[in-house]
């Protein structure tokens, strides 16, 4: 079994082209397409259902793929490994980030890419679970995730970031004029907030729930540029991690404290733009 026939292979099923599959490994459809039949001859199975194009993978095709992808990404590593030994790394380095985590992907490059100057950095946003599923693939070198709430297995982890939570809205409109804002306060406003699929909205809906509270959200969204609008617009407020902080600019905003000794508590962040990024990192009292 060559490592090429398995290249071929992964390639066909992640395109779902045999032209296109072909193109990104350097060689000609019939290639393709022969090396694809010695890889079937070799494991005794159908692999890749097809008639002119592609149609699927078989079961067979199904089972083997996560091992192929592993097996090619195994080798990459090796290589990789075996070149830091003895020259600078080069290359591009595949980094994935929870959308909650993406304002954090400037500090990691900066720190990685002026550490190994010869890299090069690709930067994607994912679920949670897309990049669990591709550094098990070996499709990304690093995730930026939750560690304490539906973690990756099989990983090494470094805590990066300890996450707050703010409540954002317009300073002119009707929520604008509140002095402070606790968790009871936050769900009773006109909140657009990110659908459920997105990790973060999982976790404040817990959060909600440990505290007896449900919310409704107006609106919501896949992004959080999108709320950001929604907020400027006027009418809706909304609830984002503290990472995205530096977004804030001519909005108000507060914290919501989370600790469970402070469940009747709310916490007062009216600032001024110009002092935000000073005190965003105050001790809560």
């Amino acid at each position: 079994m060559h490592l090429r026939q398995l290249r071929y292979f992964v390639a066909i099923a992640r395109l779902r082209h045999f032209a296109n599959a072909a193109a990104e490994c350097g060689v000609s459809q019939p290639t393709l397409s022969a090396g694809l039949s010695a890889l079937e001859q070799e494991v005794g199975h159908r692999l890749v259902e097809r008639d002119r194009r592609f149609v699927g993978l078989t079961a067979q095709g199904e089972a083997m793929l996560p091992w192929a992808e592993q097996i090619l990404g195994a080798v990459a590593s090796m290589t990789s490994s075996v070149a830091a030994r003895s020259a600078q790394v080069t290359g591009e380095f595949s980094l994935a980030a929870i959308p909650a985590a993406l304002p954090l992907a400037g500090v990691f490059g900066e720190a990685l890419l002026e550490r190994h100057p010869g890299l090069t950095l690709s930067v994607r946003s994912a679920t949670s679970r897309e990049i669990e599923r591709a550094l098990n693939a070996f499709e990304c070198d690093a995730g930026l995730t939750y560690l304490d709430h539906e973690p990756p297995g099989n990983v090494l982890s470094v805590a990066l970031h300890a996450e707050r939570y703010l409540f954002v809205t317009r300073a002119d409109g009707e929520s604008g004029a509140l002095a402070e804002v606790g968790w009871e306060e936050a769900a009773r406003q006109p909140l657009c907030l990110l659908h459920q699929g997105m990790q973060f909205r999982r976790i404040l809906d817990a959060r909600m729930r440990a505290r007896g509270l449900a919310i409704t959200p107006r609106v919501v969204a896949d992004s959080y540029v999108t709320l950001f609008d929604l907020v400027r617009s006027g009418g809706f407020c909304t609830i984002v991690p503290d990472t995205y902080a530096s977004l804030l600019a001519g909005l108000n905003w507060a914290c919501l404290c989370w600790r469970w000794h402070m469940l009747t508590d709310s916490v007062k962040r009216r600032l001024k733009w110009g002092k935000l990024q000073e005190q965003l990192w105050e001790p809560v009292h």
